[in-house]
């Protein structure tokens, strides 16, 4: 990509930090310039987030200086940072539900010149102005409860730009967004570029980083690896963050394939998925491909309870189960990793250890009902080691964690139930490369051992790569089923695009 560089803002020399005795940073080199994407990648847990954090003024370096024009500054908190033009934007959008997009907009900044009145006429004026420069398909009044992430995000770009934000962070901005959204905030990025803005772009998905960006910057371990143009391969990038080549990421390994272990008969709910019949059996990976909205997702739910279908049957271990509930299934050996973590799959503000062991606590109780410790450190300290969680101590909050480091965590939740059947939502969304491939060697592993995994994913190269057989999934029908000899990206692309046949009777 070509660079309209109006010279560099902020320059972070020599960044350290260190928290709770453990360094994430070390001595890291970074700059930012004007009409220029400056992407910075890195494994989870690589020092990524933590320095844009510092350089938006949310943690303090423990070492290092950071300049913005040519004049050191030290920033006490995120609002002396907005001052000099620099604004973070987070991956999960702080705005508040119950206010509009003018109010959102706002928030914090409606006054201004000693007024004791807000001029809100005035202001819903300058916000539509505002959407419009950014061809935002909204409008000032709009409440936000019900818009959609992208368009959250939205507002609050819009939000940096009314305090005239020079330079923007997005923190993992597309990792909640289907492909549409994410084209138009690349087109948007692409505006804020022309007009000569500066925009830090964290992201693990490669083929987004090499579309939007002019500069690469890579970190490991909290240590610079270096810096490489936006023209860069996916095979220089890999190597970097994680010294390994890309063909070594996806390694498919035979496992025995047995008995049917789950099964759906005519699995319907009207509007979002009708005659969903499928099969997964034991020590086979059955991929369910297809776009965002296909209803893949859907039927995961439907089988594990959370939103029980209307019609059709369930077979787990060829009884048939009248599926009502999480819990009903759970009994029956049945796991789901879901596709929001945060959301579904953790309670962010408790422990590790209580995350990891809340769905088997009946079963390391005492007779009074207390929970055994030694029993549950040993649990915890067990799978902590075997999936390589990156963590301070056990009884940290795991909201603190990188992403990647909480999906490990949902995951050893789920081993410990030791069920038969696992289904895995997205197993890999939001996390690196590095913790990408951790989990392809664990969900090799667990078909080896004899579990029967029903795999939900977007990324095709998983899909080609982890599958014994795939469903391909299109408009809440079911499209194509692949063995693994016939499997090819091309086939499954056209089938999950494939328009729903209606005959003419």
């Amino acid at each position: 990509m070509t660079t309209s560089s109006s010279g560099t803002i902020v320059k972070a020399r020599g960044i350290s930090k260190t928290f709770s005795g453990v360094k994430v940073l070390n001595k890291v080199d970074f700059d930012i310039s004007g009409g220029e994407v400056h992407a910075l990648i890195g494994e989870n847990g690589a020092g990524k987030s933590t320095l844009v954090k510092i350089i938006s003024g949310v943690y303090l370096p423990s070492e290092g200086a950071i300049t913005v024009d040519g004049e050191e500054s030290r920033f006490r908190d995120p609002h002396s940072a907005r001052e000099t033009g620099i604004a973070l934007i987070h991956q999960e959008p702080l705005t508040f539900q119950d206010l509009n997009v003018t109010e959102n907009l706002y928030l914090g900044h409606t006054r201004g010149g000693g007024k004791l009145r807000i001029n809100w006429a005035d202001l819903h004026k300058k916000t539509d102005t505002l959407l419009e420069s950014l061809e935002v398909g909204m409008r000032s009044r709009d409440p936000v409860r019900g818009m959609s992430i992208a368009d959250q995000q939205m507002i609050e770009i819009a939000s940096a730009l009314s305090q005239n934000a020079r330079v923007i962070i997005m923190d993992e901005p597309t990792a909640a967004l289907s492909q549409g959204e994410v084209k138009t905030l690349f087109a948007m990025i692409r505006r804020l570029k022309e007009q000569g803005k500066a925009i830090v772009f964290i992201g693990h998905r490669l083929e987004e980083i090499l579309e939007i960006s002019d500069r690469i910057t890579v970190l490991r371990d909290g240590n610079l690896v270096g810096e490489c143009p936006g023209d860069a391969t996916p095979d220089t990038l890999v190597h970097m963050m994680i010294n390994r080549s890309i063909n070594e990421l996806i390694v498919k390994e035979t496992a025995e394939i047995g008995e049917v272990m789950l099964e759906t008969r005519g699995l319907s709910y009207p509007g979002k998925y009708e005659n969903i019949s499928i099969k997964v059996r034991r020590g086979e990976i059955v991929g369910m491909a297809g776009l965002v909205g296909a209803g893949r997702s859907e039927v995961a739910s439907a089988i594990f309870g959370t939103q029980p279908a209307l019609s059709g049957e369930v077979f787990i271990k060829g009884k048939k189960v009248n599926v009502k509930s999480p819990i009903q299934v759970m009994r029956r050996g049945v796991a789901m990793v879901s596709e929001d973590r945060a959301r579904t799959g953790l309670i962010t503000a408790f422990s590790i250890k209580f995350n990891m062991t809340f769905a088997i606590l009946g079963s390391i109780a005492g007779k009074l009902g207390f929970i055994k410790n030694k029993k549950e450190n040993e649990l915890v300290d067990t799978y902590a080691k075997n999936l390589n969680v990156r963590m301070r101590a056990s009884d940290q909050a795991v909201r603190e964690l990188s992403g990647g480091n909480q999906q490990k965590v949902v995951i050893a939740k789920w081993l410990l139930t030791e069920s038969d059947i696992l289904i895995l939502d997205e197993p890999t969304r939001g996390i690196d490369v590095g913790a990408k491939m951790e989990v392809y060697r664990l969900i090799n592993e667990l078909a080896k051992q004899g579990k029967a995994i029903l795999m939900v994913s977007s990324e095709l190269p998983e899909i080609l790569q982890l599958s014994d057989r795939v469903y391909v999934m299109c408009d809440g029908h079911i499209t194509a089923e692949f063995t693994r000899g016939e499997l090819d990206g091309n086939k499954i692309m056209a089938a999950a695009s494939m328009v729903r046949h209606r005959s003419a009777v």
